[in-house]
């Protein structure tokens, strides 16, 4: 089993519903959703670019998936995300959009925000002692000969390649797609997100996803709002 902490909106929450019909699965209920035509896209077309964010779910990556230390339980993770989420305050990024990162499309900032960056730097770094060490194919699986010696390092020290300086928050919409095929796939994306995204986007809680065993679909575990005293939310 590993473990990944992420954010996401709730499960009411438009945008939630929107990109789970994209994607063709509900994180928090599990269910998988039968792809619809997007324009001049068709169902089949949508299937076959949301395969990969499909099986992880709408997200953005703070903590990358991991598999527990051994001197940890699930309940102490529950516990501490509880009590880091209550102990941050909710803030709000001005401007998402959909953006092309290097050829698979995400939700994205417009621009840098450094409330942000700093918000998942906390996460990665608070909860480093929940995370086992990579093992050695682990490590291959990152194609480490494809990262610069920043990413590599961060692979080593924290797991994942992408933190601190080399993060950038995106919350995936599409496996990496043929050049060919990217105007096509943007305007249909605009058309469907970007009514969602022309109000301030709210940063809310923190969401602890499951694996449950190698290759399956991620889920929703908990919710755990920022700055607030209610009861975490089970899926």
């Amino acid at each position: 089993m590993r473990y990944a902490i992420y954010f996401t909106p709730g499960p009411s929450d438009a945008l939630t519903r929107t990109a789970s019909q994209w994607l063709g699965r509900d994180a928090f209920s599990r269910e998988a959703i039968a792809h619809k035509a997007h324009g001049k896209l068709s169902a089949a077309e949508v299937a076959g670019i949301t395969s990969s964010p499909g099986r992880y779910g709408f997200h953005a990556t703070l903590k990358a998936p991991f598999r527990l230390s051994a001197k940890e339980t699930e309940a102490s993770l529950v516990a501490a995300l509880e009590a880091f989420a209550s102990a941050s305050e909710p803030f709000e990024v001005p401007q998402m959009v959909v953006g092309n990162l290097g050829g698979f499309f995400a939700i994205i900032p417009s621009e840098t925000n450094e409330a942000l960056d700093q918000f998942a730097g906390q996460v990665v770094s608070g909860f480093e002692k929940f995370r086992s060490p990579l093992t050695e194919a682990d490590i291959a699986r990152r194609s480490p000969d494809h990262l610069s010696p920043a990413e590599l390092q961060n692979l080593h020290d924290w797991g994942y390649p992408y933190v601190f300086e080399s993060f950038r928050f995106h919350m995936t919409l599409s496996n990496r797609v043929p050049l060919q095929e990217r105007d096509k796939i943007a305007v249909e994306l605009e058309a469907l997100f970007g009514p969602l995204l022309a109000r301030p986007f709210a940063i809310d809680g923190l969401a602890l996803f499951v694996e449950p065993e190698p290759g399956a679909p991620f889920h929703v575990h908990s919710l755990f709002p920022l700055g607030s005293a209610a009861e975490r939310k089970t899926a």
